[in-house]
């Protein structure tokens, strides 16, 4: 076992000035004698520390970015007989971990983009696993937290929003993110679960919240799905043009 007796390797001063709660998340970035920023969390067991970019630890598997450029640039070279090997399957649990990891402190911290960007390559990688599980059973166990991610990429976009003082956004975004969870849902034969689910109850009680706190009424884009629903076809034609001229498509 190797040892050093070296001062600068104890980390004691660090983990007695930045105590452990196990009910809190802990999390900084700070930045490095070399100038270069880093992510830091608070674990039971000391720090972790994660770059703020590109894959958290900083490798760069095959030469690319992330373990998911990789396996992308694989797909392209393997195609339609590209199945995961034991070995990819392994890596590809590291980089779920790293990103859950950076994800939720970057929610802690409210940078909120960040959050999106980890939660996005979080739910791609989900998809390559989708098309190239060598078994039914390995997709689930992977499958299951595609809520998760989701509920937390919600937040996340919603919040952003409302930074930027765009409360129907806000709304928007939560809509957006309820339509893909319930579509989760539906696609595994679970659609009678959706609105019992903790996480749609949270997100839902959010978007009334934002709704109250800054009277906003229905968006657009619910108005348009109740003209739907009523076969008030001449409402929903006006509203869609709205809805393009919004998006500047008119």
């Amino acid at each position: 076992m190797a040892s050093s007796d070296k001062p600068d390797d104890h980390i004691d001063a660090l983990l007695s000035s930045w105590e452990f709660h196990p009910s809190d998340i802990k999390a900084r970035v700070v930045k490095g004698g070399d100038g270069r920023e880093v992510l830091q969390t608070r674990v039971e067991l000391g720090v972790l520390q994660m770059e703020v970019s590109g894959r958290p630890d900083g490798e760069k598997p095959g030469g690319q970015q992330t373990y998911l450029d990789f396996l992308i640039s694989e797909e392209f070279h393997r195609g339609e007989s590209f199945v995961l090997t034991d070995e990819e399957r392994l890596e590809v649990d590291r980089e779920f971990m790293q990103f859950y990891q950076r994800r939720i402190c970057w929610l802690t911290l409210k940078n909120y983009a960040a959050a999106m960007s980890d939660a996005d390559h979080t739910l791609t990688l989900m998809d390559v696993v989708k098309r190239h599980s060598p078994d039914e059973d390995w997709t689930l166990a992977h499958e299951q937290y595609r809520p998760f991610v989701l509920f937390h990429r919600t937040q996340a976009a919603a919040l952003a929003a409302l930074e930027n003082k765009e409360a129907e956004d806000a709304i928007s975004a939560i809509n957006t993110g309820l339509e893909r969870m319930e579509e989760f849902f539906a696609e595994h034969d679970a659609a009678e679960r959706f609105d019992d689910d903790e996480m749609v109850k949270r997100l839902r009680a959010l978007r009334e919240s934002m709704r109250e706190q800054f009277k906003v009424g229905k968006t657009l884009n619910e108005q348009l799905a109740e003209a739907v629903a009523s076969e008030e076809f001449e409402l929903a034609a006006r509203l869609r043009d709205e809805i393009r001229k919004q998006q500047g498509q008119l």
